[in-house]
This record gives structure tokens, C-alpha cells and sequence, in this order.
């Protein structure tokens, strides 16, 4: 088993076909959508292959170390997670074509006027090890 990150995007990935931010759709087309995200998650717990998923506020800030005293804050000048980001779900399957099949599948959740978004999602696999340095 190999486990995957599927990124949901605000911004950053191509436009998807039904490209109306949900800020636009009415309630029922947002409680569709809630829906069909629930259910493809619990098809995952089902089947064995999901592993966590949140929703992320797109409320953010960077902050780093810089040596003593207070860290930097900034909203700016980088595009900012909370710009880009919408979500992820982390998914445990047997293969790099089993995620990307889960990735299509979801993508296919509603949207506006009830139509699928076909969302770009990016899929990542995660490191089961740190990489090995050789010289």
C-alpha cells in the first residue's frame, strides 16, 4: 500500500470546466457537493483506503524563525496556502493508477447548477522514508 495526498485548489491549478467559485452557488448546490465529498469518503473507510481529510479555512498566516526575539509575520509577498489550498484527503491504495482513479472520481463532485466541477486535484505520493544520501 502506497499513500497519496489529493490537493483541492482555490487558485493555482488549471480552471476546472465548471468553474464557478462556491461562493456563487446556492445552499442546496453546496449541501450536494458536502454530500457527494462525504460519500466518496466513506466509500474509502469502507474499502480500507482512507486515511484523514480536512477542509481548510482560507484564513492563514506564514511565519518563520529569525533568530532571537519575534518571528516575521507576512501576508505577502508569496502566494499564501490559504490562497491556494481548499483541502486534502490522504488516501492508502495499491497504486499510483488507484489514486489517480480516485483523484478522477473525485473530481467529479457537484458544483454549480448541480453539474460536476471536474476540479483539477493534485496528486502526491507521500515519502514512507527520508531519502537516502549517498556520496
Amino acid at each position: 500500500m502506497a499513500k497519496y495526498l489529493l490537493l483541492k485548489h482555490y487558485r493555482g491549478a488549471p480552471a476546472p470546466v465548471n468553474n464557478v467559485p462556491m461562493d456563487q452557488w446556492t445552499p442546496e448546490e453546496i449541501s450536494a457537493h458536502m454530500k457527494y465529498m462525504e460519500d466518496f469518503a466513506g466509500r474509502l473507510e469502507e474499502s480500507g483506503e482512507f486515511v484523514d481529510a480536512q477542509a481548510l479555512s482560507p484564513e492563514g498566516t506564514f511565519v518563520r524563525y529569525d533568530g532571537r526575539g519575534r518571528p516575521p509575520v507576512t501576508d505577502g509577498p508569496f502566494a499564501e496556502t490559504k490562497d491556494l489550498i481548499a483541502g486534502w484527503m490522504v488516501i492508502d491504495v495499491e497504486s499510483r493508477e488507484r489514486a489517480l482513479e480516485l483523484a478522477a472520481e473525485l473530481s467529479a463532485a457537484p458544483g454549480a447548477g448541480g453539474e460536476p466541477i471536474h476540479e483539477w486535484l493534485e496528486v502526491r505520493p507521500l515519502l514512507s522514508a527520508p531519502p537516502t544520501i549517498t556520496e
